[in-house]
């Protein structure tokens, strides 16, 4: 397979956090009962009239801005709804309201962070329509319902070039996608409650050569892992099939998550099929540099801007800059630790020794130990248990020589169960301590030494591991509360001597 080039290019329906829906005033809140949330423009009745919400164009906007470095340039003055013509039974006008040849946005870039670098995927446009219903099959039998819930939901379909060539390319575009529109407060990114779903359209193609391969698009995946299994089988399936002499039809296909494999569902249209016009009953969008203007000063950093601060002022590798911006939530966790610890007396926290707070053991606390329990218990940052204030002053802790690492990770675990409002609580109820006292320190060591010359003696030797025994012998004696740095500098100045 190595002679064979993988093109992926993604469409992906992220749905605008508006609290109505795109045409009409139906509330677009999930979960509601079949068809309660769907009106007279909802389901087409004879007379009724769209009238345009404009959140949702306020948020297509912020999006522009945020994949164009805060550039207007790639957002239209004048933007038109078109009637996307099909016909299917949970879309009860026979056409959908979208965009065709004048959408909201046109080009922009998302920069991916992969294991070997990054990488620009250009953006073709994001563009404006209204969501279908749903047909459900699950509970009729030889019968299907239909739910028009969702019908007139607003969208904004971000579509990019063809521009990745593997799997794990795509699901890097698309979380950071995902985080993206969080960041930026446009659309929940809810994927189980279809929030956020991507359509994949893959083909293959001869290494070197410039001419695409014909498609077959993905429809409707609701999750990372997925995507990247769709993806994989369904490139895998184009290669076999062209290497026995086959052809590969464009095409609109299903994934099955139980048998991981991708079924074709109908012929792929194209545009022309839709039959696309303006819609009549819609007046085009104009966009003002003055509504421009003030959305742009609405925008928070965004997420790139972020990466780079965390890098230049704060000393952050490039790795762990891009996990605390994966989402803005996890962004503002970091930085509110940061400003408790600025408040705690004698701790400066960018300091750049390793027994002083600094912006890379907040860090490395926030993705490696906050991170590992979110995932444990299944949980978001925001219902985190330990408050920002809390990991501070356990971190001061540390950074004191009150306990050790070891130990701080006992009292972490003991905050998030809820068994104490604070480290200096904690610490105290358990008995946790760390030993740093110079002297005391120094007269353990001494009797470690002479509790154990054949250890003292395969050191001088040039033995290391025996240097390993002593350490776990002081260690011992201070029943693991002597701060393991100053047990290691004592040993080794006395050895020495």
């Amino acid at each position: 397979m190595s002679h064979w080039e993988i093109v992926i290019g993604l469409e992906v329906h992220a749905q605008l956090s508006t609290k109505s829906k795109i045409f009409s005033g139906a509330s677009t809140h999930f979960g509601a009962v079949p068809n309660a949330q769907a009106c007279a423009v909802d389901v087409a009745l004879p007379g009724v009239l769209p009238v345009f919400n404009k959140g949702a164009l306020e948020r297509a906007v912020r999006f522009g801005l945020a994949v164009n470095g805060n550039s207007a340039d790639n957002i239209n003055r004048r933007s038109v709804f078109a009637r996307k013509n099909y016909f299917y039974p949970d879309l009860p006008k026979g056409y959908q309201i979208s965009q065709f040849d004048q959408p909201v946005v046109l080009g922009g870039t998302v920069r991916i962070v992969l294991k070997d670098g990054e990488k620009t995927i250009r953006l073709t446009r994001a563009h404006l329509e209204e969501d279908a219903g749903k047909s459900l099959h699950e509970d009729f039998h030889g019968m299907s319902g239909i739910d028009l819930n969702r019908a007139g939901t607003p969208l904004l379909e971000i579509v990019s070039e063809p521009d990745m060539r593997s799997s794990e390319e795509a699901v890097a575009y698309a979380r950071t996608l995902h985080s993206l529109v969080r960041w930026i407060d446009i659309c929940d990114g809810n994927m189980q409650e279809g929030s956020f779903r991507c359509d994949a359209n893959v083909s293959v193609r001869t290494m070197g050569s410039d001419k695409l391969g014909t498609r077959r698009e993905i429809k409707n995946l609701n999750s990372f892992r997925f995507l990247q299994q769709a993806i994989d089988y369904e490139a895998k399936w184009q290669i076999e099939r062209l290497e026995d002499g086959g052809t590969i039809q464009q095409a609109t296909v299903l994934f099955d998550p139980d048998s991981g494999q991708t079924r074709a569902m109908r012929s792929k249209e194209d545009a022309h099929d839709y039959r696309y016009f303006p819609d009549p009953d819609l007046l085009p969008l104009v966009i003002t540099p003055e509504m421009i203007e003030a959305i742009r000063a609405q925008m928070p950093e965004l997420p790139q801007e972020t990466r780079k601060r965390y890098q230049e002022e704060l000393l952050l590798f490039p790795q762990d800059a891009a996990a605390l911006t994966a989402g803005r939530d996890i962004a503002l966790y970091f930085e509110s630790v940061l400003a408790e610890i600025k408040k705690i007396p004698g701790v400066d926290y960018l300091t750049q020794s390793p027994d002083q707070a600094n912006a890379k053991s907040v860090a490395n606390w926030v993705i490696n130990e906050v991170g590992s329990f979110l995932n444990r218990d299944d949980i978001s940052i925001a219902q985190s248990p330990v408050s920002t204030a809390q990991l501070a002053g356990l971190l001061a802790r540390i950074f004191d020589r009150t306990i050790s690492g070891k130990m701080a990770k006992e009292v972490f675990e003991a905050m998030w169960k809820g068994e104490g409002s604070s480290a200096d609580e904690m610490i105290k109820k358990k008995g946790l301590r760390q030993i740093s006292d110079t002297g005391e320190l120094e007269g353990i060591v001494d009797q470690v030494l002479a509790a154990n010359p054949k250890s003292v003696e395969e050191y001088r030797a040039g033995k290391e591991k025996a240097f390993n025994a002593l350490v776990g012998q002081a260690m011992k004696a201070t029943k693991g509360k002597g701060n393991p740095a100053q047990i290691n500098e004592i040993l080794k100045r006395k050895l020495a001597g």
